[in-house]
């Protein structure tokens, strides 16, 4: 094995962490053909976000970096480039797998360490990718937000989640849990072009019935839209309507954003499959957002659909959040009583 030491910066803004790595190669065999696992110590697991960002959570887990799931134009793939890897098929492929995650969190999590704030999942890369059936590090780090009654969310594009369904129904009634599923088209041909290790988009809609089902409210994130490849009026409909009648608690809408690192990937791979649009994007993206009308139009335009279907639109942080739970009323002696 080849032994490494890193310091980087953590997966949300942090002030670096020690990494002992060791690589465990899947060359031809089955699921895992040609990935890469990057097995590496963890000096802390549960990282904070920058006091900056406009994150509606200040705590997050990420057990993995990079991503199985491919998709063209994630954001996370700058992550890589830190790591002496690039952001394009080493992201895809080359799996950062933090193996001490369960523990290093039941250790983070020991009374009088930690204050019970609400943990996000998801946030960098996927939670439930291809590579959690093998190592379960997720479905540990559950087990121990369980048995701390810690609130947390979960955003995902797999259906694999649904391993974990009594887990997180068991969570839901002792704690606040929110789960979210990225859907941004059920259009099979966008799918199959630019997320290409993901789940079908229906069946992902199949999951969201089955968890709101079980008591864990799940919503939507209609992300990203794609100028040009999934923005049409019909298809944006067609995810409102799906995951309305799915139960899905509420439904947001997101325009791409190209940050740099994926602007230059994603692009690059524009010009290749859909180079009649090139100058559509360029127009569009002198920065990293399109411009705020653009947003604000696709933002209304899925409101109206979704009030005109039944259910339930919000804005970004409200999609992500989980309500603080209220704090115990203080206890009350006999002698108080008496008073």
């Amino acid at each position: 094995m080849t032994e490494l030491r890193w310091r980087l910066a953590d997966d949300d803004g942090g002030q670096g962490a020690l990494f002992e790595q060791e690589v465990e190669r899947h060359i031809g065999r089955g699921e895992f053909r040609g990935m890469e696992f990057l097995h590496v110590q963890a000096r802390r697991v549960i990282n904070e976000v920058p006091r900056a960002s406009r994150m509606p959570f200040r705590w997050t887990i990420n057990a993995y970096r990079g991503c199985s799931h491919a998709c063209v134009f994630c954001f996370a793939r700058p992550t890589h480039e830190y790591l002496g890897m690039n952001g394009g098929e080493d992201f895809d492929r080359k799996i950062v797998v933090k193996i001490n995650a369960v523990e290093r969190v039941r250790a983070e999590l020991a009374p009088g360490r930690w204050a019970g704030d609400h943990i996000a999942m998801g946030t960098n890369t996927d939670p439930y990718q291809r590579c959690e059936g093998k190592y379960r590090l997720t479905q540990g780090i559950l087990g121990e937000l369980l048995a701390a009654t810690n609130p947390f969310s979960i955003l995902t594009k797999s259906t694999l989640i649904l391993r974990d369904l009594d887990l997180l129904a068991e969570a839901a009634r002792r704690t606040d849990v929110r789960a979210n599923f990225s859907i941004g088209t059920l259009d099979e041909e966008v799918w199959r072009m630019t997320e290409p290790g993901t789940p079908h988009p229906r069946r992902r809609v199949e999951a969201v019935a089955k968890l709101n089902a079980a008591g864990v409210p799940c919503g939507v994130l209609m992300a990203p839209v794609l100028p040009g490849l999934s923005d049409r009026p019909e298809q944006l409909e067609a995810v409102v309507k799906a995951c309305v009648e799915a139960g899905a608690v509420s439904i947001t809408p997101l325009l791409l954003h190209l940050r740099a690192g994926v602007r230059e990937h994603y692009l690059g791979w524009l010009a290749g499959a859909r180079p009649d649009l090139m100058d559509q994007y360029a127009e569009l993206y002198p920065r990293a957002y399109a411009p705020a009308g653009t947003q604000d139009e696709l933002a209304k335009t899925v409101q109206a659909l979704v009030a005109h279907h039944g259910g339930r639109s919000v804005g970004p942080r409200q999609a992500r959040s989980v309500p603080p739970k209220p704090p115990a009323p203080p206890a009350v002696s006999q002698l108080q009583l008496g008073v």
